[in-house]
Formats: C-alpha cells, sequence, structure tokens
C-alpha cells in the first residue's frame, strides 16, 4: 500500500524543513511512503477545494439541500409505511 504503484510524475518539490518531518512522520504513522502520503493529502485537499467551492455555489443558488434531503426521507417513510404498515419486511 506504500508504495509509488500508481504514480505516474515525478516532480522536485520544494517544503520548510518543519513541514517535511511532519509529513514524514504522518506517513511512517500510516504506513505510507513520503510520496505517497503527499499524493493522498494533495489530493485530499484538492477535493475539499472541490467541495468548498461547490458549497459556496449551493449557497449562493439559494438551494437548500438539507430540507430537501429530509423531506425525501419523510416521504420515503410514508411510503413505507403505507406498504409495509409502519414496518419494513422482515429479510427472512
Amino acid at each position: 500500500m506504500g508504495n509509488l504503484s500508481g504514480m505516474t510524475a515525478k516532480v522536485t518539490l520544494s517544503f520548510s524543513d518543519e513541514t517535511i518531518e511532519e509529513a514524514r512522520r504522518f506517513a511512517k504513522r500510516e504506513g505510507l511512503s513520503l510520496s505517497a502520503w503527499m499524493d493522498q493529502a494533495a489530493r485530499e485537499k484538492a477535493l475539499r477545494e472541490v467541495f468548498t467551492a461547490h458549497a459556496e455555489a449551493v449557497a449562493r443558488a439559494g438551494l437548500d439541500l438539507e430540507s430537501a434531503a429530509l423531506a425525501d426521507a419523510r416521504e420515503a417513510a410514508l411510503v413505507d409505511d403505507a406498504l409495509f404498515g409502519g414496518g419494513r419486511p422482515s429479510a427472512a
């Protein structure tokens, strides 16, 4: 798991001594190579940026996805109640 399989680009990066030591410590703790840990950290950061931008766009659009999801759950519960009489059939 901690090897370089799947890695396709080799780049030279510069980090502060403190940052690289922390990264090495975290990589070791997780049983990853430094390269694999850095790849994972960069990917996670990129995903956070994408999800944050999406959440901001949803908020700007005035969408209330949480309320819509809760309404969907209530509707599903009503359908379940109508079909199964208040309880799901057993998996037997």
